[in-house]
């Protein structure tokens, strides 16, 4: 396909307005995830986002006259991200992370395909509904312990060996196992550390009782920053 400079000109600043749309939309998600610490935040979403874009565009002008094809170069980016999504998922010990952020990518990469065709109301909307189901939904879920998210507690005292002894009874009568200990001395204060994954009430519950014990003196609980 060849143009003369009239129309490689009004193409250019179409792409250009796709390009940036497509940037700051992404940029919108990855901020989302920044905030939450995740790996994929503002910048790896936002190039996602704007290359997935290009790709689209570049896709209309690739293909030529001779072929209906126009959208074949586009159609190998769902595969691209693909491997991208599975780089972000992890295993670790008994329990599977990140797949919220695989999913997330695939998402941005759709809403720059989006605006590569330019279809911006779409891709607002799309960004939109993306940022919401991570925030909103991920709190409602929280507060009504529909699904249950990782935590790591930190027992401190002057007892290790009372301190697990309690901690098992807690863990016992809360129905829980306990697995993944660590445990380390600052001086006299005694560390013991684990994680758990469980819904919002359990780990009130688990709280509650484990302040209760005695041998332990504070019990402090930490996000999990390989949680989704």
């Amino acid at each position: 396909m060849k143009l003369d400079w009239l129309e490689q000109s009004t193409v250019a600043t179409g792409a250009i307005s796709r390009l940036l749309f497509a940037a700051l939309l992404g940029g919108m998600i990855g901020v989302q995830r920044e905030v939450k610490r995740k790996d994929a935040g503002v910048r790896t979403n936002l190039l996602i986002c704007m290359g997935s874009a290009f790709f689209t565009i570049l896709s209309i002008y690739l293909a030529g006259d001779s072929t209906s094809n126009k959208g074949q170069v586009a159609a190998n980016i769902v595969q691209g991200i693909g491997f991208l999504g599975a780089g972000l998922i992890l295993h670790n010990r008994s329990r599977v992370s990140g797949l919220t952020s695989a999913a997330s990518v695939w998402v941005v990469a759709s809403i720059g395909m989006a605006c590569g065709a330019g279809l911006y109301v779409a891709a607002g909307i799309a960004t939109l509904i993306g940022i919401l189901a991570l925030e909103l939904v991920g709190f409602l879920e929280h507060q009504i312990s529909l699904k249950g998210y990782p935590l790591i507690y930190e027992a401190r005292g002057t007892d290790s060996t009372l301190m697990m002894k309690s901690i098992l009874d807690a863990m016992d009568r809360t129905g829980e196992r306990l697995c993944n200990v660590d445990h380390d001395a600052i001086g006299n204060l005694q560390r013991v550390i684990f994680s758990l994954t469980a819904s919002r009430k359990q780990h009130d519950s688990l709280r509650g009782r484990l302040n209760a014990e005695p041998a332990i003196d504070v019990i402090r609980t930490f996000r999990d920053p390989e949680a989704d």
